[in-house]
Formats: C-alpha cells, structure tokens, sequence
C-alpha cells in the first residue's frame, strides 16, 4: 500500500514540475514571438523575423509538451496495459517533424532573397536590442528547464530544454547578423537567416530521429542492458541467462529476460526465483517493468523439447509399452529435458514387497529404454509416508 503510494505520489509530483516549467517556458516564448516579428518585420530583419518563427514553434512545442504530459502520466487500461508514456514519445516526434518543415522553409525563403543582393535593406539598430533580449532569455529558460529535466528524468522535458539552448546559440548567430548588417555588411543578416534556419532544421531531425528509434522498439543503452543483466544473474537461485531484451518506454523501459534455473526445482520455487530476479530489476533500476521466463536449460544451445508429446499422450505411451508391468504411480514426475523425458515414477510400498513384479519391471525398462526415442530415464521411487505438520 505504501510502495503505491509513493508511485502515485511521485507521479504527481512529476505532473506538476512538468506542468509549471512548462508553463514558464510559455509565457517566455509570447513574449519573445511578438518582439522578434515584430520587431523584426517593421526593422527589415530576415534573421530576427526567423528566430522568431523559432520561438513561435518553442510555443507550439509547449503545449504539445503540455498536452502530452496530461494523457501519457494516466494508469494503464484495458487498451493500454504498458500505460501511456509512449504519448511523449510521439509528441517530441511531431516537434521534430515540424521543426524540419520550418527549417526547410526558411532555408528556401532566404535563398531567393540572396540571389538579389541588391534588394537587402539595412537594419534597424531595435532589431539588435531584441536579438540581444532573445540571446540572454534563452539562454537562463535553457538551464532552468533543463535542471528541472534532469531531476525528473524526462526525455521530453530534455528535448524542450535543448530547444530553448538551439534558440539561444540561433539568436547569437542573429545577433551577429544584425550587428554585421548596421556596420555594412547587409548580407550577413540573410546570411545569419540561412543559419538558423539550418540549426531548425538539423535540431528537428535528431528530435524526430530519436522518437522514432523509441517508438520501432529501439533497445536501452548498452551499459544499462549490462547493468541489468548482472542484476538478474546476482539474484540466488539464477544459473543463467540468455535472451535478454530491451526497449525504451518513455522515460523508462521495459525489459524481457530468460532466466535459467536448476531443471528439478519445483514450478513454485522457480516462479519464486523469477519474482524475485523481477523485483532486484524493477527496485535498482529505472524500468517500467519486466517478464522473466522460466527455462529449466538454455534453449539457445540445448535440443528444444517443444515437439514431445503431452503429460496424459507420454504416461500412455509408458504404460502400453510395459504391458501391464506398471502398477498405478500415486505420483509422476517428468523433466522434459534437451529433447526426451526423464520420469521419476513414485510406486506404492505394497508393490515393492512383490519381487518377482518389481524385477519383471524393471526387466521391460531397460528393454523398453533401449529403443524408444521419447523417454531417456525412468526412475521407480518408493512412495514413503511422512509425518507432518500444516500450518492453519
């Protein structure tokens, strides 16, 4: 009930950091949009009018952040048993995309301007001031954003964050711009526009690049998939392990894993073994969840037994060949093991006092075993009773 709590307690928390850096991050981009394009339009700058199309997706980008943190922090359902994380994941992909789509944009719109030089138009010296504005504004929502990032361990809140930091190295190359265009220089202030409109887009790609990594199944790094494969093999009762997967999930993962474990345990013990090599997981590392199967021998290398018949199919097969021989077990165990089955046959102890039947079995056995290619081992054990007690 506590472990409960504290995960939603945690979760809320998460919400409402997200929420109210988001939030600061919004009011900062308004204002910035308005001055840049405005500034920038009626002061016949190119550059500042593209950063400010940059802003003017940093706002868009808010409150897609804002928009994916409400629905991807609700419990799983029915439709969504692994929850709802991936929803950030496909936020950040629609940011990168559209950054793209901006960049690329821009890039044509100063490109046919610079094939008429003659039609570049100095400056107003108020486009420098909010150029300079914009820099420093970015720069301190970059590391604001970004520690809040960091302390809750959140890919989108970190994509934002560099967003702001791509703003604030666009708006330094803008301030260049504009600072080379009022000393003369007139080109450099388109020059500058093609710039940022190449950082847009550059920034856009790895954002949409790394959403689409996530969202194809792409595995966690390869120093946290070691890390959680010494977890699982430290855990008691573990002999090995193969066929470990990976994939991201959001901020976190899921994680899939084959475990092997003495093939004689008990169903119980080695269910018990996995739960526990689940937990060591699930408590040292940030995993949203994880399956471990149980296999008695690595099925990587070892004969697969899938093709072998049924329980009720095999103690069929047993008894037929024995012709009768085979008094009624109170108890079968079976292994099924690199291909064949090995049975441990629990016999009644009126049936071992019999020795002229105990021999005449164990005759049809060894002949039986000799040629069939389902069975490699049948053991006869005598069913001892014990004396006890249960627990009420």
């Amino acid at each position: 009930m506590t472990s409960s709590l504290s995960h939603a307690q945690h979760h809320t928390h998460r919400y409402n950091e997200t929420k109210k850096s988001t939030w600061v991050s919004v009011w900062v981009n308004l204002v910035l949009t308005v001055l840049q394009i405005v500034v920038g339009y009626f002061g016949r700058s190119q550059a500042l009018v593209a950063d400010g199309l940059h802003s003017l997706s940093d706002l868009i980008a808010d409150f897609l952040v804002l928009y994916a943190n409400l629905k991807s922090h609700r419990s799983a359902d029915v439709t969504h048993p692994y929850g709802h994380a991936r929803i950030e994941t496909a936020a950040t992909f629609l940011l990168g995309v559209m950054l793209v789509a901006l960049g690329l944009g821009l890039l044509w719109n100063a490109g046919m301007k610079l094939q008429d030089p003659k039609a570049i138009q100095a400056v107003h010296v108020a486009t420098l001031y909010i150029a300079l504005l914009t820099l420093i504004s970015k720069e301190l929502l970059f590391r604001y954003m970004m520690a809040i990032a960091k302390r809750l361990r959140s890919q989108m809140l970190v994509a934002n964050a560099w967003h702001a930091r791509s703003d604030a190295a666009s708006s330094l190359v803008v301030l260049i711009g504009i600072g080379g265009n009022l000393l003369g220089m007139r080109f450099l202030d388109l020059i500058a526009a093609v710039l940022v409109a190449f950082m847009i887009a550059h920034m856009g790609w790895k954002m949409a690049y790394q959403a689409l990594s996530e969202l194809i199944d792409t595995a966690l790094d390869e120093n946290e998939v070691n890390k959680i494969r010494s977890t699982i093999k430290a855990t008691p009762g573990v002999v090995g392990l193969h066929e470990l997967r990976t994939r991201k999930m959001g901020d976190s993962g899921l994680v899939d894993a084959h475990i092997l474990v003495d093939p004689r345990l008990s169903v119980s013990e080695g269910h018990h073994i996995a739960e526990r090599a689940r937990k060591r997981v699930l408590e040292q590392h940030d995993i949203l969840d994880v399956l471990v199967h149980i296999d008695p021998e690595d099925d990587l290398k070892a004969k697969p037994s899938v093709h072998l018949p049924s329980r009720a199919e095999l103690i069929t097969h047993l008894k037929d060949a024995l012709q009768g021989a085979l008094p009624a077990p109170e108890r079968i165990v079976l292994h099924y093991l690199d291909g064949q089955v090995e049975a441990e046959l629990f016999l009644p102890d009126s049936f071992w006092s019999q020795t002229d039947q105990v021999a005449q079995l164990q005759k049809r056995l060894d002949q039986f075993l000799q040629s069939d290619t389902l069975f490699r081992v049948v053991r006869l054990h005598k069913l001892l009773h014990h004396f006890g007690a249960n627990k009420t």
